[in-house]
């Protein structure tokens, strides 16, 4: 069997190759490597014996940009389309943005798709009889189940007067409507690089299009549809009423590595909607790379690695420690028993307001884990009896019962302030406040109270440690890495959409963690005094023999 300090190590180890690796494969990504050409025309004179494929932007090309809509997923000629954007003497090196109005057919107001068949083909020549355009599909819809309206718990009144009939209809059933995509990112990659045809990606050869020239190949331009910038806050529902639409056309050319690094993003994402992840949970892992850039993208792995390690080093060192606690002389029972309270709260408040799974699963493990602390502080044993579980409660020693008093003592000075404010609190929000139910009234209620001032049920503990003078108590190994994730917090508390009141929570925590280290500094670790397994190694001091 492995001792504690190996199996960190070993964790410790395998996440530095785990980084190591990662770096060496995003370098592999963003550093393609060319082949060794000598040229177009001395390769053609050589055979094409290179194997190279040289970009046909490199010949400067008059291009012509055309997007069409469809009902169809496959089209083969110009019927049943609609042509929403041309841009003739198109411009590969100039972006542009615009916003062009799309009629939605009756297929797709009876939640049915459309499609948008984006071609880059030869000016003044049809896209149908071009031999050499390019083209790509992706769906201007797609379907997520509508925002449920919140209203006034005491007089009824909703966020909008006036809601037609279909549309309330159709919100009162919990299935995915159709929803239309308001945006249509392009990107055509406009490097002029040479690939080694032995060798070639095989994430961009899927974008590629290879047509010969001579005895040499030439790949066409790489057009690409950035799912990316495809967020949940830019949908727009699709009634039956609705006839047109608006729809944001924008281009901006990318480089060969950020391309690359786009697919293989925009395949992660699809990935975990293949894992059941929905729209909503997608939509905030796209949030992390749209809105920031690459080198803060960068900053943003590092930072979420760490942050993995230390949560599990954390809860590794947090279930060792209450694991092999045989007492509470020292920890604050109430302290225990409201952090599970808040924890399980919390993670009801994230699932209520349909939080990134990144934020919701963390939370549920934390809930279970706080769930079972409780278990041991109250030394609860469950025994069945004729099929029946009968809770048992163990007894507790006398410094345990002295830390009992100094617990009850706090909180009863706390009581006076905190009760007041949380019921004040929850009848405001009753009055001012619009909510989907009453259960979510219920529960915003408990969490408000919980970020607002639930930092004041930590007290006990400070104050349990003054009148000890001791902090030899706390699991400090798990303490220092749960430190670490604070801070790593306030970092993604930037990145990852969350609730505001969850946000301002992770600053809080800064606050606390400080004061338990005042307390580490004010009250150093005696071997005399009872340790965090309710264990003294207080030892008698051995008498020097002095010569006389």
């Amino acid at each position: 069997m492995l001792s504690r300090s190996s199996f960190t190590s070993l964790v410790v180890g395998v996440f530095a190759v785990y980084v190591a690796h990662t770096c060496w494969v995003m370098y592999g990504i963003v550093c393609t490597r060319p082949c060794p050409a000598l040229g177009p025309a001395k390769e053609e004179r050589a055979g094409g014996a290179a194997g190279c494929i040289w970009p046909y932007l490199a010949r400067r090309p008059k291009l012509q940009l055309s997007v069409y809509t469809t009902t169809r997923s496959n089209i083969g000629a110009e019927n049943n389309i609609d042509l929403i954007l041309n841009v003739e003497d198109f411009d590969i090196e100039s972006r542009f943005e615009r916003t062009v109005n799309v009629s939605v057919p009756k297929k797709t107001r009876n939640n049915g798709t459309l499609y948008a068949y984006i071609f880059l083909h030869h000016a003044g020549i049809l896209p149908w009889h071009d031999g050499k355009q390019v083209h790509i599909v992706s769906p201007l819809t797609t379907y997520m189940v509508p925002k449920p309206e919140e209203v006034n718990l005491i007089t009824g009144e909703s966020t909008t007067q006036q809601i037609e009939a279909e549309k309330k209809q159709t919100n009162a059933l919990d299935e995915p409507v159709s929803h239309w995509r308001s945006r249509l990112t392009l990107n055509v990659m406009v490097e002029d690089f040479v690939f080694d045809g032995s060798s070639l990606p095989a994430d961009v050869h899927r974008y590629m299009k290879m047509v010969q020239l001579g005895k040499t190949v030439h790949y066409l331009p790489i057009l690409f549809i950035d799912q990316l910038s495809n967020r949940v806050k830019d949908l727009m529902i699709i009634n039956r009423s609705t006839t047109e639409l608006p729809l944001t056309v924008s281009y901006d050319k990318i480089s060969l590595g950020k391309l690359r690094f786009w697919i293989h993003m925009q395949d992660a994402v699809f990935s975990l909607q293949q894992f059941g992840f929905s729209e909503k949970d997608a939509d905030e892992v796209k949030g992390i790379f749209v809105d920031t850039n690459l080198y803060f993208l960068a900053l943003t792995f590092f930072v979420a690695a760490f942050h993995l390690l230390f949560d599990f080093l954390a809860f590794k060192n947090d279930i060792s420690f209450w694991k092999k606690k045989k007492s509470m002389t020292g920890m604050s029972t109430k302290a225990v028993l409201w952090r599970c309270f808040s924890t399980v709260v919390i993670f009801l408040f994230l699932l209520d307001e349909q939080t990134s799974l990144l934020v919701l699963i963390p939370a549920g493990v934390g809930a279970v884990i706080e769930l079972w602390k409780v278990k041991k502080a109250l030394k609860m044993t469950v025994k069945w009896r004729s099929m029946r579980p009968t809770i048992q409660f163990g007894a507790y020693n006398e410094s345990e019962k002295r830390t009992e008093e100094y617990d009850t003592q706090a909180m009863k000075y706390l009581s006076y302030l905190l009760y007041p404010l949380c019921i004040g609190g929850a009848a405001y929000s009753l009055l001012n406040v619009k909510y989907k139910s009453w259960y979510s009234w219920l529960i915003n209620s408990f969490v408000n109270g919980v970020y607002a001032f639930g930092f004041l049920f930590m007290l006990p503990q400070l104050f349990v440690n003054y009148k000890m003078k001791s902090v030899a108590h706390l699991p400090w190994k798990a303490f220092t890495y749960k430190a670490f994730n604070t801070f790593i917090d306030d970092i993604f508390a930037f990145i990852i959409t969350m609730p505001t009141s969850h946000r301002l929570a992770c600053f809080r925590d800064d606050v606390v963690f400080l004061v338990y280290l005042y307390q580490r500094w004010l009250y150093p670790v005696d071997k005399s005094r009872v340790n965090e397994y309710g264990e003294s190694y207080e030892e008698k001091p051995k008498r020097k023999l002095h010569k006389e």
